[in-house]
């Protein structure tokens, strides 16, 4: 104990830095979790949570009775494996392209115009999307309709909302991604590539079998920490491209939540729902870890 005391210290400089983002963890992470309790029981604002009537799990017996939350917790999973499907292989593509060009200036300036939407919030990027794709007055259905074709329902039909919901998702983070595998591809050894090289390695046989496996690691974790999301989905990317004549596809949990939790002050069923939300992602996110586990020790990867 003694030996350990002085280590800490010794080193009490390190140990008070890493006390900040602890005591934020803590203050602004932890002892929020307390309000959970309000899952439990009758809410009531005057009383506050712990003089309000407990009620064991019944708002979670009401939740699973309501069809509105069962749609949005359909098109909760539908849109987040689509984006996995979908998005998640684009940055891998995108960051085995970039580092497969050798013209530097092309490589930095694609590189930069790829990751430059990812700083767009998406309250900008909902105003774009109305202006350009509104049925009757976005810029790309008048462009269309300019040529002779018949405008396309972007925003107004089921499945052409979806499809633009996927596309403009990828197009604002695609770009940051391929960043993280990029610096991912700095870490493989030089020297393999060369020794392929001489053994006469095509490109795409260099990239099959040196830089993919080079990357294998943060392909994993990234993958993981992605299916984790599956369950938790954002509130402004479906809020803001959504409306009524979309609601059975754009209705997710997160504006579900905010329409019964604040429009309508239920808010022991929105904590409910919350709840709910993030047991059924640390059950994905410890079923991707134990999977890429057990895939890993079988040495598929």
């Amino acid at each position: 104990m003694l030996g350990h005391a002085r280590g800490i210290l010794g080193d009490w400089q390190l140990y008070f830095l890493l006390a900040l983002p602890l005591s934020y963890f803590i203050i602004f992470k932890y002892v929020p979790m307390l309000g959970v309790a309000v899952a439990f029981k009758d809410y009531n604002v005057f009383r506050g949570i712990w003089e309000s009537e407990w009620i064991g799990l019944e708002a979670f017996r009401e939740i699973f009775q309501m069809d509105a939350f069962l749609y949005a917790l359909r098109n909760t999973f539908l849109l987040n494996l689509l984006d996995l499907v979908i998005g998640f292989p684009i940055p891998i593509i995108l960051a085995l392209l970039l580092n497969e060009l050798r013209v530097k200036w092309f490589k930095r300036s694609a590189q930069t115009l790829l990751y430059l939407p990812h700083f767009i919030s998406w309250v900008v990027i909902g105003g774009m999307a109305v202006q350009l794709f509104a049925t009757n007055s976005g810029s790309v259905n008048v462009f269309l309709n300019s040529i002779g074709i018949e405008s396309i329902p972007f925003l107004s039909e089921k499945t052409h909302w979806v499809l633009t919901y996927v596309g403009t998702g990828i197009w604002r983070d695609a770009g940051w991604g391929t960043i993280l595998y990029l610096a991912a591809l700095t870490g493989i050894n030089k020297e393999l590539y060369e020794a392929a090289e001489v053994d006469g390695a095509t490109r795409l046989r260099k990239m099959w079998h040196i830089t993919l496996p080079g990357i294998k690691p943060t392909i994993v974790i990234l993958l993981i920490i992605n299916v984790g999301h599956m369950a938790s989905i954002g509130f402004e990317r479906p809020f803001l491209m959504g409306n009524p004549g979309v609601s059975d596809v754009a209705e997710v949990i997160s504006t579900y939540v905010y329409t019964v939790g604040i429009q309508s002050a239920r808010y022991t069923v929105a904590t409910a729902i919350g709840l709910f939300q993030a047991v059924i992602g640390l059950i994905f996110l410890l079923t991707a870890d134990f999977i890429s586990r057990k895939v890993n020790d079988q040495g598929i990867w």
